[in-house]
Formats: structure tokens, C-alpha cells, sequence
């Protein structure tokens, strides 16, 4: 079933739909930073693109879109993936790596491209549906950690396989075009926004490290180990990239016991 946006999980833990924050209250067509509560960590885009970190290794910053308690015009600028889809995109059929998604026009660097949409699931769905799966079963579930201040982790688990938008054919590469930032508009449910990494040409495969790593610090020799060890569990990537690491990003927590 197609949705363009989130939807609640079967296990209903979490509403994407509630609106819980209070949104601003400017009274001018577009919101400005200093005089935004929605901007309190700083302006999220120019002129439509995803504004970049100061340092190219830094983690991504939060974002806060105006939302629908807000006094803001709907043209405010801070309203990006709200829109939704922009682009004109293409389901295809590659060659090794099953269905995959293309653009069917130019897409300038940091341009809002499209969500990863589906049920936003709890933990204890979310490891049900994965251990639940064979070997020969397509693996939609993302799991998302936003690493908090406080030294909290938040996870957000989406899951496209009943109930998502085209961003579950979008394939792994380890030298993506796509990034994603969780951007949240409504409530602390985030979207799963994926932005242009670099300027795309028209008829370009999409793809995203599924991993998350492209600001992100390098790997480290816990997690190789951890990953050498799951290699008889891991699928073959088919990314054809320079650094290709060989195998699809890994992830065994949803199969350990909490």
C-alpha cells in the first residue's frame, strides 16, 4: 500500500500523525532565525537546499521545520520536506540488485529529494517483523540513533514493507548521492528526509548508505570486528563503487535481546 508519509505501526507505539509541538508564532510569509522558536538551532535552508555542517565530519544538527500550529505563511522557507516530492523519479529494474530508483532531471546538491515513509514501528515490533525473516526476504526496516546531548540514544524504526512511498527502492552504495537527516515537523516522530549529496544528473540511480555514515565518524575496530563475525548473516553489495565494502551495512541488534 502506497503512503506518501509515516504511518502508525501496527503495534501503535508511536503516532506520526499527533501533533504535539506548539509551533511558532511569527506573523511574517517567512520565518527568520533569532525570532523563530523553531529556528532556535539555527537557520535549515537557503533558498529550498539543506544548509551544510560547518565541518564536513561533523554529525548532522537537528532540524525543526515550521509546522501546522504555526503562525507562518505555508511559502515560509522552513517548510521543505513537508512539501513532499518535488522531483519527477523512476522505479527501474537494475541489474543485480533487484528494483531501483532514478531521477528524471537534474537535482542540484542539497535539495530535499524524498522520504523513507512507512509504519513507524517500537522495538519490540521491529525485532518480531526482522527475526521473523528468512534468508531469501527482502529487509525493509530501517533503524535510525540520534545520539543526544545528554548522552541518551533515540531510536526510530521504519519500516516500508506493507505500507511505504517510493523511497524503499532506493539501493545501498558505499559512495551514495543521497544522505538522510531526520527532519521533524509535527511531533518528536522524525521524518527520514533524504537530501542530494552532491548535484545529480538526470536518469542517475538513487542511493543512500544504509549504514548513515556520510557525516559520520570512520568505523571502528569494535564494529569491523562485529561485522567480520556477521559476515555468514551479511548480502553480497552490488554498489560497483571504489571503496565498495563488499557486503550491505549490518546491523544485529534487533536480533539480541534487549
Amino acid at each position: 500500500q502506497y503512503s506518501p508519509d509515516n504511518v502508525a505501526g501496527a503495534d501503535g507505539v508511536n503516532d506520526p500523525t499527533e501533533i504535539t509541538f506548539p509551533g511558532c508564532s511569527c506573523l511574517t510569509s517567512s520565518c527568520v532565525v533569532d525570532a523563530c522558536s523553531c529556528l532556535c538551532h539555527g537557520e535549515n535552508y537557503n533558498s529550498l537546499c539543506l544548509r551544510p555542517t560547518d565541518k564536513e565530519e561533523e554529525y548532522a544538527r537537528p532540524v525543526f521545520e515550521c509546522n501546522a500550529m504555526c503562525q507562518c505563511s505555508e511559502s515560509c522557507q522552513n517548510r521543505v520536506v513537508q512539501r513532499g516530492l518535488q522531483f519527477r523519479l523512476e522505479v527501474f529494474k537494475t541489474e543485480k540488485k533487484g528494483w531501483g530508483l532514478r531521477t528524471l532531471e537534474f537535482i542540484a546538491k542539497g535539495r530535499f529529494v524524498c522520504e523513507y515513509a512507512g509504519e513507524v514501528l517500537g522495538f519490540d515490533e521491529a525485532r518480531r517483523r526482522m527475526q521473523a525473516q528468512t534468508s531469501k526476504d527482502s529487509n525493509y526496516i530501517i533503524v535510525v540513533r540520534e545520539h543526544l546531548h545528554s548522552g541518551q540514544v533515540m531510536e526510530t524504526f521504519v519500516d516500508p514493507t506493507y505500507i511505504g512511498n517510493i523511497g524503499r527502492f532506493l539501493n545501498h552504495s558505499c559512495e551514495p548521492n543521497l544522505f538522510m537527516v531526520p527532519v521533524r515537523v509535527d511531533s518528536m516522530v522524525p521524518k527520514l528526509a533524504l537530501f542530494a549529496a552532491a548535484d545529480i544528473s538526470a536518469g542517475e540511480e538513487l542511493s543512500y548508505d544504509y549504514s548513515g555514515r556520510f557525516h559520520n565518524l570512520s568505523i571502528t575496530n569494535r564494529e569491523q570486528k562485529s561485522l567480520e563475525d556477521d559476515n555468514s548473516l551479511r548480502k553480497p553489495c552490488y554498489c560497483g563503487s571504489r571503496t565498495c565494502a563488499s557486503f550491505l551495512p549490518w546491523d544485529s541488534s534487533l536480533f539480541s535481546t534487549p
